[in-house]
This record gives structure tokens, C-alpha cells and sequence, in this order.
């Protein structure tokens, strides 16, 4: 059998694997409660693989390796600056949004959320949380088609547009008919498959060269300044990189996996999971890019065809073919994991967030279920025929979606969960302004300079603050249910003991 033999059965077995996962979901799958937070259900070491595998695409197996590989170690910075901000997503936010959407009227979204928290009668702000996310999710979904097109015909000569739809299509029907459970476990195998594949090729590859010795003194004669991490950056340009971590208080696909653990205080559990998971997998695809560098200029013979493929050719040199095949399954699990989570929102977002608001009467759970997974549909569809210009720089947007994302919502999300303060008008202008200044920031020539989400998270706090300050929410009855709403859920939070310990 041939090599591409192999690999294609290692990927079959994969795809295969995710169906059957989602199958298990779908049985499990009875109200519109399981189909969008799984019943609020989720064990610690569930959430965090899920969080972790949702949020790293294939810009983690392909992007942050050829990054290394090019430049050196002063591009892990923005790995550095998601490290911090997923811990302090962890630490702070994970408990209290965990309880205070419970408190606040059981909400099982965003938009749902920061409309019950504020008491927004007019539904301006859930209407305008729905549209940012359907807006930019939509075009995150496609982003991840486009990139499972490319995988497809660059590893095995298949046609674009037929890898872009066969991934398109599992993807698909594991997220509509396991809904948020199915998302969340193949996440796990995802996060799973991807951690083996992480921490396996740069191990291989150090032990092929005779040692981390070897590696170093190799890099390091090459270019003596590759392992400096200051060395070739901007103060402005390595503020920028670990801004990054900025935009998780604000990132729909991973919080919500906060809101569905089993209790705030299984928080901390998850925190130690997920960190570890997340040391491990960008330490492995550091090491990979600087291992890299180092293996191809001591092998001239070899040529490595992009930057980015260097965590993919040095797995089909060091691994035997069904190995190095699972390997390629790892780089479609980043993929498929993030799209599933992404399409679970969206659907929330107009059916539990949009629909409900247009409805105006009650709807059965078999229904709402049923309109969540034609939600799932008509993203994945909306999302594919973007996809179908492959020339688009639909790819682009994936940094400018966390950054739109980070300053529309993580300005709000911290101020509604850590600010009793808070109004509806504040939440409104404070997202709205975030967006726009992320949108508008992100046409100018200065965003090279400065990450559009920098600005934008701090105008959209300041404008959040000082709009609820200068219109506070009048005395009465609805002021003290607020306040007790706030007491309750910070009081949940902590009640197996510090939420920061």
C-alpha cells in the first residue's frame, strides 16, 4: 500500500470516529437546554478540552509553527498572551458566569444573558449581541471550510471544492444532530488527537538530531538571535502579540463552556485540565518551528514547500504512514473542532436569541430543538458558499473576528459579572462602540502597528462605564432584584472556597 494509502485511512477512521460521537450525542439529545449547553452538564476535564480545542484552529498546528520557523522565538508572544488570557478566563470569569447565568433567569446564551443581567425591555442588546455573532461567526465558519478545502488538495491532490464539502458535511451532521453534546466530545477526541500529535513530532524529531543540545547549537549557529525572544520585535509589535489574550473575556465559542459545567466551583478543576492541555499543545508547536528550522537546514536534501507545513512534513518523515496519517487528522481536528463550536452559537443566536424575540409566544422544546438545528443549517450553508471563492481573504478575518469579538463582548462580559453598576444603555454603547472601533481601526494603516483590539477593548470600557454612570438605573424593585441577582451569583462563585486559588 502506498504511503497516501495509509494517511487516508488514518483520516477515515477519524471522520468515522466523529460520526459515531455524535450519534452518542444525538440519543442523548431531548430539549432545546441539551442541544445548546448539553443540560449543563459538563464534567471539568470535558469543559476544558472543549474550551481548548474550540479555540485553537489550525493556526496552531500550521500558523504558530511556520511563524517560529520564520522569524523565530519573539513570535511566541501572542502564544504567551493567550496562555495569560485563558488563565485569568479561568480563573475569573469561568465561576461567575457559570452561576450568575443560572441565577439570571437560566440563560443559556450570551445575548440571553446580558439581556437578563441588565433588565434590557427593548432587546436592543440581545438583538445587536446576535447580530455581531452571526456576522462574524459566519464568516469565522467559512474561514475553517476554506481551510479543510486547502488541506485537502495541497496533502492529496483531491479537488478543492470536494475536500471543502466532505468537511464540511461531517462537521455538519455531528453539530445538528448532537447539538452543543456532540460539539463538545468530539472536541475532546479533537483536543485529544491534537495534544498526541503536539507533543509527539517535536520529541521524534529532537531525539532524531541526537538531543536538545544538538537542536540548540544547531539554531543558534544558524542564527544566533532565533532563540531570543525580544530580539526582531517592536515594543508595539510584541504588546500586540500578547494583546491576544484580551479577546478570550469576549469569545462566545469558549465561554460558553463555562456556562455549561456542572457547578462554578468545578471551575478550578477545569482551570488545571485546560491550562495543561494549553502549556502543552503551543509549547509543542514552539518547539516544533524552532525544531524545524534547525532539522531542514541540516537536511538540504529535503525541501519543505511553505512555512507552515513544517509541523506537516516533519511528520511524514518521522512517522510511519497511518501514523503520520493521524497526525494529518490532528491538523482537521483543530479545523473541525472550532467550526462545530462556532455553528452551535450561531444557531443559538437565531433561534434562543432572535426567533424567540420574533415569535412572541411560547414554543415546545421538540420545535426550538428542531429551528436549532435548521440554525446549524443555513450558517453551514451560508458559510459554504462564501467559502467558495477561495481567493477571498476570508482567512484574514479570523483575526479580526477575535479582535471584533474580545472588544464587543469582553468589556461587557467583565463588567456584568465584576460591576453591579452596569446599565442596559452602557452594554449597548459599550458593544456597539467596541465593534465599530475594531472595524474601523482594523481599515486603517496604524493596525499594523497596534491590534485593532487593544483600542477597541479599551474605548468599549470606558464607554460602557461612563454611559451607565452618567444614566444609572433608577431605585425601585427591579434595582434590588438586580442587586440581589449580582449578591447571589458572586456568593456561588465562591462557595467551594476562593475562585483564584
Amino acid at each position: 500500500m502506498t504511503d497516501e494509502g495509509f494517511q487516508l485511512i488514518a483520516i477515515t477512521l477519524y471522520f468515522i470516529g466523529m460520526l459515531l460521537i455524535g450519534w452518542f450525542a444525538y440519543r442523548r439529545t431531548s430539549d432545546l437546554d441539551d442541544y445548546m449547553l448539553a443540560g449543563r452538564g459538563l464534567k471539568p476535564g470535558v469543559a476544558a478540552l472543549s474550551a481548548g480545542a474550540s479555540d485553537m484552529s489550525g493556526w496552531l498546528l500550521m500558523g504558530l509553527p511556520g511563524a517560529l520557523y520564520l522569524t523565530g522565538l519573539v513570535e511566541a508572544w501572542i502564544a504567551i498572551g493567550l496562555l495569560i488570557g485563558a488563565w485569568l478566563n479561568w480563573t475569573f470569569v469561568a465561576p461567575r458566569l457559570r452561576s450568575y447565568t443560572e441565577v439570571a433567569k437560566n440563560s443559556i446564551t450570551i445575548p440571553s444573558f446580558l439581556e437578563n443581567r441588565v433588565r434590557d425591555r427593548s432587546h436592543v442588546l440581545r438583538i445587536g449581541a446576535s447580530i455581531v455573532i452571526l456576522a462574524f461567526f459566519t464568516f469565522y465558519v467559512s474561514s475553517g471550510f476554506v481551510a479543510a478545502g486547502v488541506f485537502f488538495e495541497s496533502s492529496f491532490q483531491v479537488p478543492y471544492l470536494a475536500g471543502m464539502l466532505l468537511v464540511a458535511a461531517i462537521t455538519l451532521v455531528y453539530t445538528l444532530f448532537g447539538g452543543f453534546l456532540g460539539a463538545t466530545l468530539t472536541d475532546v477526541a479533537q483536543g485529544l488527537l491534537m495534544l498526541a500529535a503536539l507533543v509527539s513530532v517535536p520529541i521524534v524529531t529532537v531525539i532524531d538530531m541526537g538531543g536538545i543540545g544538538a537542536v540548540v547549537d544547531q539554531v543558534t549557529a544558524l542564527d544566533p538571535n532565533h532563540l531570543n525572544l525580544i530580539e526582531g520585535g517592536t515594543v508595539a509589535g510584541i504588546i500586540s502579540a500578547a494583546a491576544w489574550g484580551l479577546g478570550y473575556f469576549g469569545q462566545p465559542h469558549i465561554i460558553v463552556r463555562f456556562m455549561a459545567l456542572r457547578s462554578p466551583g468545578e471551575a478550578r478543576r477545569a482551570r488545571t485540565i485546560g491550562m495543561g492541555w494549553m502549556l502543552l499543545t503551543t509549547g509543542g508547536a514552539v518547539a516544533t518551528g524552532l525544531i524545524g528550522f534547525a532539522y531542514f537546514a541540516t537536511h538540504p536534501e529535503l525541501t519543505l514547500s511553505h512555512p507552515e507545513a513544517v509541523f506537516l512534513q516533519l511528520s511524514q518523515i518521522m512517522f510511519h504512514p497511518f501514523v503520520a496519517g493521524l497526525v494529518l487528522a490532528a491538523v482537521l481536528a483543530a479545523i473541525m473542532s472550532t467550526v462545530s463550536s462556532q455553528l452551535i452559537v450561531t444557531s443559538s443566536a437565531l433561534v434562543e436569541d432572535l426567533y424567540t424575540i420574533v415569535a412572541r409566544r411560547p414554543v415546545s422544546d421538540r420545535r426550538m430543538v428542531a429551528l436549532g438545528r435548521a440554525g446549524v443549517l443555513v450558517v453551514a450553508v451560508v458559510a459554504g458558499l462564501i467559502a467558495l471563492d477561495r481567493t477571498s481573504s476570508i482567512l484574514e478575518l479570523v483575526g479580526f473576528a477575535w479582535a471584533g469579538f474580545g472588544a464587543a463582548f469582553g468589556p461587557i462580559i467583565l463588567l456584568s459579572l465584576f460591576w453591579k453598576r452596569l446599565t442596559a444603555a452602557g452594554a449597548v454603547v459599550g458593544m456597539v462602540v467596541g465593534t465599530v472601533t475594531v472595524f474601523i481601526w482594523g481599515k486603517l494603516p496604524i493596525h499594523e502597528v497596534i491590534y485593532e483590539l487593544i483600542p477597541g477593548f479599551a474605548l468599549a470600557l470606558i464607554a460602557a462605564v461612563v454611559v451607565s454612570l452618567a444614566m444609572p438605573r433608577r431605585a425601585g424593585a427591579e434595582a434590588d432584584e438586580i442587586a440581589a441577582e449580582f449578591t447571589a451569583a458572586a456568593a456561588a462563585a465562591s462557595r467551594k472556597g476562593r475562585i483564584d486559588a
